[in-house]
């Protein structure tokens, strides 16, 4: 398997479980808390296979943006949580700051 496909799986873990902290009620309830320890068992281990090859930098910077813009996404539309203006656009500079940091190394 590729080391972006794993970068790949590492993000979309970690999405789950961050996405199910706030269903634990405090890690009260079971089923959500076990999603919780899975989701993060897995997300370490697929970035730990996709740090193999790729860049700690680069691969860390892709991992906790597209992470963190993916896990607001979710508080907004299953949460409805606020999406302001200016958290628009900090997600937006996250994602920009990601493709330079991961076109850095082609130029």
């Amino acid at each position: 398997m590729s080391s972006y496909m794993w970068l790949f799986i590492a993000i979309a873990t970690e999405v789950i479980g961050s996405s199910l902290l706030k269903e634990t009620k405090g890690f009260r309830r079971l089923l959500p808390t076990l999603g919780v320890v899975v989701g993060y068992g897995i997300a370490f281990y697929s970035l730990a296979r996709a740090l193999q090859t790729l860049p700690l930098g680069v691969s860390y910077a892709i991992w906790s943006g597209v992470g963190t813009a993916a896990t607001a996404i979710i508080g907004w539309l299953i949460y409805h949580e606020q999406l302001t203006r200016n958290r628009r656009i900090g997600l937006c500079l996250i994602i920009v700051g990601v493709i330079l940091l991961n076109g850095a190394d082609a130029s």
